[in-house]
């Protein structure tokens, strides 16, 4: 069974934990650093894991060491980690669930050789649907890869991509569930400008964008494929299009992908 020590006991951390343990691909041989004591109680509590205020102590006997905090504090773990007795490192593997932090930062910044791996995910992890995609590093093998993968998978569905992509990545599903959720707050009000109730727009919107997502998942049908389905020549459903077309919908999805992934870009350059 695969040793993992979850460096932050935050939401990110806790989704991680609860994913490892429902899906079996980890058990008790779990550790998390958490500083705050009343959060770390809580989660032995909830998980039955060990916890404990010591990195290095963590870290030193485990496969994964996840690193789950903001990415203002990734520097000072990193560096502790640098310091610490580790087993060896080219066994172990540092994975990093910050947002922004290049991986040649964290490798300069540990043992000669130490594998990383960069995770992009989003916060549908929350609930077991998120989205990662992973970067190795320049020491990160192919076996240790999949490890990564296999661990990311107890949250949700994993890609690979080389690390020069995790700008868009960022953008696209990092940053896009924030989009999808200013789609629902748009058509919920404007469900209540037709006259419905926001409970009755709201249980509308929010089961047509379930039901939509699956059929696109489990169809095999395309989004165009399906749009053009649900389109009558003349009908409703066209008329609306129109005028989603009529204010540049795709447009302004461009212009904001493209921001997104600019400023992430600015964001990594100035964490490196």
């Amino acid at each position: 069974m695969t040793r993992i020590a979850v460096i932050g006991g935050g939401r990110i951390g806790e989704a991680l934990i609860a994913g490892l343990l429902e899906s079996g691909r980890a058990t008790k041989d779990l550790v998390v650093v958490e500083p705050v004591p009343a959060r770390a109680e809580l989660l032995a509590e909830r998980f039955g894991i060990r916890t404990t205020t010591d990195i290095a102590d963590a870290a030193k006997s485990a496969d994964l060491i996840v690193v789950a905090v903001k990415p203002n504090d990734v520097d000072g773990v990193v560096a502790e980690l640098g310091k610490a007795e580790l087993g060896d490192e080219h066994d172990q593997v540092l994975v990093s669930l910050a947002a922004g932090v290049p991986t040649t930062r964290m490798e300069s910044r540990l043992p000669a050789g130490f594998p990383v791996v960069r995770v992009m995910s989003n916060t549908p992890m929350l609930v077991g649907q998120g989205m990662s995609a992973l970067a190795a590093g320049r020491y990160a093998r192919k076996e240790q890869l999949a490890l990564v993968t296999e661990m990311m998978e107890s949250v949700g569905k994993v890609v690979t991509v080389p690390e020069y992509q995790m700008d868009a990545v960022t953008a696209v599903s990092g940053s896009g569930p924030a989009y999808f959720f200013l789609i629902v707050e748009a058509m919920v009000d404007a469900g209540v400008g037709l006259g419905l109730t926001r409970d009755v727009a709201t249980q509308l919107v929010v089961q047509t964008m379930l039901g939509s997502a699956a059929l696109l998942d489990e169809s095999g049908q395309s989004a165009p494929e399906l749009r053009a389905a649900v389109t009558s020549p003349g009908g409703t459903t066209a008329a609306g299009l129109r005028e989603l077309e009529r204010n540049a919908v795709r447009s302004a999805f461009h212009d904001a992908f493209d921001a997104a992934k600019r400023r992430s870009a600015e964001l990594g350059a100035v964490a490196d």
